[in-house]
């Protein structure tokens, strides 16, 4: 991929790019299917990325000719690399057969290894005999919803199709790798002064908090509304804090830890919960809540700000559901989109229809929602929230570090990018913006 990384370094033009070879192979970091058994017995946490996640070639698959080739320069950790590397809550090589029953090009998919990685920046190199709007040398960023438009379900909201799926977890051909496979309406355009690894980090956490707050499909935030985030650093509660802060809200943000309050406080959040530091205890045991921590929860939030939460930016899951649906207030809305501390989740009906609240389940986004999204870190007014990056060979080291929440923030992964800080072509934006761009990376 020498000759890729050279024509992009030299900013060569869209016939250089379409004329560059494509190579019969690519570095690729990729699960196999014969060991999707190895962690049988083992308990999540002791599961190890690092010793599933393999670096090495696979070979290049056709191009469909709704589908582009990019050389990708990064891409970043997901929580979904991590299920795909503990083969978590199911492995991924079941959906991807489903996928191969779907048609002729669906067929690549299904193949005794799966590239995973849902982020990518990158050029495009070769487009599909029925792309349009993109072409060789186009600088981009991916977003992951990987759906085709033969349904109706597709129509509305590409999100409700019946055939959606999240690129790199649940099809092959995935962001982390040096090339990458996808479907023309998954390209937006790059940030431009964003590196390449900024540029990589946002589009699935950024375009999931925008669907989830300020969508249509989502809990439509106003101005002056109360919203509990948690995880408030971490992947996609630090853009819900920004969306929040940005739309006239008041987000209530709760973490783990003083370092992390430290972070909100940069970026000017004033109402800030230290769990560690609170010592908040919302279930007695495996199988017991207890209510009363619940209450101290909502004390807690309206000694700060004075009044019950609009909204409950939910993602943790079953370790904060119930206190979540509890502290909402009455017509609040509970907007979810994952269960990283379990997936099984319980809490007491009564606190919600008596009290006419809403829950809101949300999924990634469609591709008129990861658009706009990434308009806004076009334009400056969202940014990155990256703290640490790795070279690729050290994917598995990076998802460790996600499964153990060791991280803030998003994880960046080099691909062919030989260094950080490359990419930038609109550096008088990167001037104006200063500090904003690197609240994450003080950290």
């Amino acid at each position: 991929m020498q000759h890729v990384l050279d024509a992009i370094q030299s900013d060569a033009s869209s016939a250089d790019f379409a004329n560059l070879a494509i190579p019969e192979s690519y570095r690729a970091v990729h699960v196999l299917k014969d060991e999707q058994d190895m962690w049988k017995g083992v308990p999540s946490k002791e599961k190890d990325p690092r010793k599933s996640l393999h670096v090495g070639e696979v070979p290049t698959p056709e191009l469909a000719p709704d589908e582009v080739y990019i050389a990708v320069m990064a891409s970043s950790i997901n929580f979904n690399t991590v299920w795909s590397s503990i083969f978590e809550p199911v492995s991924t090589f079941g959906p991807m057969a489903r996928l191969a029953r779907e048609s002729e090009w669906a067929k690549r998919h299904d193949q005794p290894y799966q590239v995973v990685g849902s982020d990518a920046s990158g050029v495009v190199l070769k487009v599909g005999t029925a792309v349009r709007n993109w072409k060789p040398g186009d600088r981009i960023t991916v977003h992951c919803n990987h759906v085709d438009d033969q349904d109706q379900s597709a129509h509305d909201d590409s999100m409700m199709a019946a055939n959606q799926r999240i690129w790199g977890y649940e099809t092959n051909f995935g962001g982390l790798a040096d090339l990458a496979v996808v479907k023309a309406n998954q390209l937006m355009p790059k940030p431009a002064h964003l590196t390449w690894e900024e540029a990589a980090v946002n589009a699935l956490c950024n375009s999931t908090s925008y669907r989830m707050l300020v969508g249509r499909n989502g809990a439509q935030m106003k101005q002056g509304d109360v919203v509990l985030i948690w995880g408030a650093t971490g992947g996609i509660g630090a853009y819900a804090t920004q969306y929040v802060l940005n739309g006239g809200g008041i987000p209530v943000c709760v973490v783990s830890s003083s370092d992390k309050a430290d972070i909100l406080r940069s970026m000017g959040v004033e109402h800030i919960i230290d769990r560690a530091a609170a010592g908040y205890q919302f279930w007695k045991d495996e199988r017991t809540h207890d209510e009363g921590e619940w209450r101290r929860l909502g004390k807690d939030i309206r000694e700060l700000c004075g009044e019950d939460p609009d909204i409950v930016f939910e993602h943790p899951g079953r370790s904060t559901f119930a206190a979540s649906m509890y502290v909402a207030k009455r017509g609040g809305t509970i907007v979810t989109c994952a269960a990283t501390s379990g997936f099984m989740m319980e809490f007491d009906n009564r606190h919600f229809w008596m009290r006419l609240k809403k829950l809101v389940g949300s999924h990634f986004a469609n591709y008129k929602e990861a658009w706009e999204a990434n308009r806004l870190i076009s334009k400056g007014m969202i940014h990155p929230v990256m703290s640490q990056v790795f070279s690729l060979d050290q994917t598995g080291e990076a998802a460790f570090q996600v499964h153990h929440n060791m991280h803030e923030g998003k994880i960046g992964v080099l691909a062919l990018a030989p260094a950080e800080g490359l990419g930038v072509t609109k550096p008088e934006l990167r001037e104006q913006l200063g500090d904003k761009l690197h609240a994450f990376r003080r950290a």
